[in-house]
């Protein structure tokens, strides 16, 4: 019976068992004491050779050159590869040459983890490498690893580039393909850039509840589930826009979180179900000082990140230095489309939607209206940092009403390279107001827009009590990372971004498999035919197996005024 195992996978299990034999242990449990690293001795070995007389280094083996006596290996640490020089006779100084000759040549393989002892030299080609002078097997690798190969100027060949299995298996494409890491590197530095700044005008960092009671904060569909104890449902966040308003009347004056935010929406190469998003409040602040701020805040992430705060994206260089356009909502579907909406009613708006081909429904009330011409006709003209401002009442339930426009809040989204990626209030601290606002979405939900707002009453209540002017902002940090380093899908920032489900090989049983090759590729059978034709089988046979294919999805029953059809799915 197969294994269904590779002939690579079985012969690393054997080689996994000889190890073991001669009593290596292949999966150690000790701490192995490191104290040198590939990028550092590539740097500075010809700086000051002394310092490197004796190593400790560990890493995964990826390439051997196996010369006799002695040979070549490549190792990859954390920081990159290096390579390494292994003698036969100075690993094994006495009549038993089996460390060299079985371990290593034999039951060794590309991609195990290995840690060494030794010193720096050059070799005669040039080339800094590791004499390895002791080394030991810290983990045996079952499974190859894909094999890159590169040319001597870096090109690379038969790669591991299939994206849907580079985004599965993350762990084997960041081993296989080191470059992707400094992806996630520089989103580190997006982040803590970011913190740093925060932290230093004295802005302080927490946490705010994952599920809640009552989504809200944003207009999305949530994911919901349910708490056994409690009895009650809950949600996943959409935001935590309304928690840390509640820290702003606890008196706080500065507070922001970097959460993970759940939205039971499509996906494409910008959005994810599960994203990353900084929200940050600071009391006594409005929209207009939240945009010098985010001004100054961008220009420093991009300086860590590139040196400059000019940054490739594609085929656009995006300038991050300040000051950024701006322009009012309306302002900008005029400049891109022609229209003035300012003083056109639902109907008309709808209208005007429809002669330009865009997908609307009943359920949209003004404000939904705007945003899909907003989203479809100038969204993607908006590719140096442009501030969109000023935004009608019934799109932001949240936001203060403006202080001098009748119909709009103090609103703003940043816009870069045509993608939203930021979104900032002066935040609304009328609880009167607030609750009207809310009764408002209660309608829009009615109507059936999903992503219409819910009653928030404890969050009422804490307004109630008082809250001071507040300016709120809200950064997609996975989209920031995007333009941060020139990528094009959500996917690639992402460690482990959502996959549909792995399609796996079915193993049918003896049964399932007699009754499978019964039924030709586009035809159908009358069930009772095939069951004739199946003289050993009983009813409880014929039922059981039915049933397992058709779970599977190989085999579906049709129903017709003939009778009961098999036939594949």
């Amino acid at each position: 019976m197969s294994t269904g195992l590779s002939e690579q996978e079985l012969l690393r299990r054997d080689s996994l068992k000889q190890l073991r034999e001669l009593g290596i242990n292949p999966y150690p449990a000790e701490a192995y004491e490191i104290n040198a690293n590939a990028a550092d001795i590539l740097a500075n070995y010809e700086k000051d050779k002394t310092a490197y007389k004796t190593i400790s280094l560990a890493g995964r083996i990826m390439g051997r050159n196996i010369m006799g006596a002695a040979s070549f290996a490549e190792l990859q640490d954390a920081t990159g590869r290096i390579q390494i020089y292994l003698k036969r006779d100075e690993l094994c100084p006495g009549d038993d040459k089996t460390l060299y000759n079985t371990v290593f040549k034999k039951l060794l393989d590309i991609g195990d983890f290995i840690g060494i002892e030794g010193y720096i030299f050059t070799t005669q080609t040039g080339e800094i490498s590791i004499h390895v002078t002791k080394f030991t097997v810290l983990s045996k690798s079952l499974r190859p690893l894909p094999i890159v190969k590169r040319d001597d100027e870096g090109n690379v060949y038969d790669g591991f580039t299939n994206p849907e299995l580079r985004y599965r298996m993350r762990y084997v494409d960041l081993t296989v393909n080191p470059d992707y890491k400094q992806i996630f590197i520089n989103r580190s530095k997006v982040i803590n850039t970011m913190r740093n700044y925060f932290d230093n005008q004295g802005w302080m960092e927490v946490e705010t509840p994952i599920l809640q009671a009552v989504h809200g904060g944003a207009a999305a569909r949530p994911f919901a589930t349910h708490h056994n104890t409690l009895d009650m449902p809950l949600f996943l966040r959409i935001a935590n826009e309304l928690y840390l308003k509640r820290l702003i009347v606890a008196g706080f004056d500065g507070v922001y979180e970097f959460g993970k935010m759940f939205r039971n929406e499509g996906m494409d190469r910008t959005h994810n179900p599960e994203f990353t998003a900084m929200e940050i409040y600071v009391a006594y602040k409005d929209y207009i000082w939240m945009m010098a701020m985010v001004e100054e805040c961008l220009e420093k992430i991009a300086t860590a990140i590139h040196g400059q705060p000019v940054v490739k994206v594609g085929e656009h260089e995006i300038n991050f230095g300040g000051p950024y356009e701006k322009l009012t909502m309306y302002e900008s579907i005029e400049k891109y489309t022609g229209i003035d909406v300012s003083a056109m009613s639902e109907a008309e708006i709808a209208a005007e939607c429809k002669k330009l081909g865009i997908e609307i429904d009943d359920s949209m009330g003004r404000g939904k209206l705007i945003d899909e011409l907003f989203s479809e006709k100038v969204e993607a003209n908006l590719i140096q940092p442009t501030y969109i401002t000023d935004y009608p009442l019934e799109m932001t339930p949240l936001a203060k009403k403006h202080r001098s426009k009748d119909g709009l809040v103090e609103r703003f989204e940043l816009f870069v390279n045509g993608k939203e990626i930021a979104n900032a209030y002066s935040e609304l601290n009328d609880p009167i107001d607030q609750k009207e606002r809310f009764e408002e979405q209660l309608k829009l939900a009615a109507r059936g827009d999903d992503e219409a707002m819910a009653m928030d009453d404890d969050f009422v209540r804490a307004l109630e009590y008082g809250m001071p002017p507040t300016s709120g902002l809200g950064i997609g940090i996975d989209r920031l990372v995007m333009l941060m380093t020139n990528q094009s899908t959500i996917q690639e920032v992402l460690f482990f971004p959502q996959m549909r489900p792995e399609k796996k090989k079915i193993e049918l049983t003896t049964e399932e498999t007699e009754l499978f090759n019964l039924v030709k590729e586009d035809e159908q059978y009358l069930l009772t035919d095939i069951k004739a034709k199946l003289t050993d089988w009983s009813n409880k046979k014929w039922d059981t197996t039915l049933k397992g294919l058709t779970g599977k999805a190989i085999l579906k029953v049709t129903k017709t005024d003939d009778g009961l059809f098999l036939s594949r799915k």
